[in-house]
């Protein structure tokens, strides 16, 4: 049946004191057995892909914070997020698409 599926026939056998609790074991039921397909970890790890979350968080720190924490710094909200998606564009790759696709206009003087 698999770790998933023990799981959820776990789920399915706790008898909840309340209508809260019903609710909460129903959310829990729903939400992974709609993500099933995201959590068969061995299938993923053959195929290459990272598990974890230390990559993300690493990424995270990179890219942002060090863009957007700088000592000095401060953004207006609009601005910061097209700064930071011109940054993650540098770094996954697809800067050039970026600048193909927004061709820089000149400024009215």
């Amino acid at each position: 049946m698999g770790t998933m599926g023990t799981v959820l026939g776990g789920l399915r056998h706790m008898q909840p004191t309340s209508e809260e609790a019903l609710q909460a074991l129903d959310n829990c039921r729903v939400s992974l057995n709609g993500h099933r397909g995201r959590t068969d970890y061995s299938t993923l790890r053959r195929g290459g892909y990272p598990l974890g979350s230390g990559g993300m968080e690493s990424a995270h720190q990179c890219i942002c914070h060090v863009l957007l924490k700088r000592s000095g710094a401060w953004w207006y909200e609009e601005n910061s997020q097209q700064v930071l998606a011109l940054r993650c564009a540098k770094y996954n790759g697809t800067f050039d698409q970026v600048l193909t696709r927004y061709p820089h206009q000149k400024a009215d003087s």
